[in-house]
């Protein structure tokens, strides 16, 4: 069954294996460190020290496969790893319909918080503010909600940045509301809705965040008995395959826990 694949087999796989577990250190080496990132390193090693000691793994795993506990851990292994592949399929499909899911008409904004440096927003950050702008600025009577409290390396609360970020483009500062106390997106959401509320706004929102995001994002929210709609900002195309990881395991989370 474990036969010794083709040289060039193992050369293309070991060639993919390689670029992909160079995709999941890249943004650790920038300080962006999370599960998404460890797992899908952790998985490319393996896949390239399958493809690279083929010769020597084959024959291990067939010898392994033919007696009886090691077909079964084997088979076990195999199973959970399918499993594993269909699910990250079908998630990836909700995700991508789920960031898609654009406004139907004027509703208030919830722009999710994240990372503040040296003062101003990060590159993530700014790139949802940006998203948010032209939404704003097409429907001025709407208002909008900005999350994030302040972590021990920020000199600001997420809230307070992205505030004065916006007033900066020009919205003006009497339709944004700082939600300045969560630390991560089940707390910018509940305390969102206490802050909908309060200033009777309803129930159906716009959430800002970035596109892989937006699925996770709308559980919560429905959690919550939000109604949503997606704005979806861009994810530098680095850091897309560790956040994309980040939210298979954050989705199954939810599903099971939220």
């Amino acid at each position: 069954m474990f036969l010794i694949s083709p040289l060039w087999i193992r050369l293309v796989g070991a060639a993919i294996a390689f670029v992909l577990l160079c995709l999941f250190i890249n943004p650790m080496l920038l300080g962006i460190r999370n599960i998404g990132g460890f797992a899908g390193a952790a998985v490319s090693l393996c896949a390239l020290l399958f493809f690279a000691l083929n010769p020597v793994i084959a024959p291990l795993l067939q010898k392994l496969w033919e007696h009886g506990a090691g077909h079964v851990v084997l088979c076990v292994l195999m199973g959970g790893l399918a499993a594993g592949a269909v699910g990250a399929v079908v998630i990836s499909g909700f995700m991508l319909h789920a960031m898609h899911d654009t406004p139907k008409e004027p509703k208030p904004v919830v722009i999710l918080g994240c990372k503040v440096k040296n003062g101003g927003p990060s590159l993530m950050l700014r790139k949802r503010l940006d998203a948010a702008v032209p939404y704003l600025e097409a429907h001025p009577e709407v208002p909008v909600i900005v999350c994030g409290g302040q972590g021990p390396d920020e000199a600001v609360s997420e809230a307070q940045c992205m505030y004065e970020y916006l007033t900066g483009q020009g919205i003006a500062a009497d339709r944004i509301v700082r939600e300045d106390q969560s630390t991560s997106t089940i707390e910018n959401l509940t305390n969102a809705r206490a802050l909908l509320e309060a200033h009777e706004w309803g129930s159906s929102i716009v959430i800002v965040t970035d596109g892989y995001h937006q699925l996770r994002a709308s559980m919560i929210a429905r959690s919550l008995d939000l109604d949503t709609d997606a704005l979806s900002a861009p994810t530098s195309w680095y850091l897309v395959p560790t956040y994309w990881v980040r939210e298979w395991l954050g989705v199954c989370y939810q599903v099971v826990f939220g």
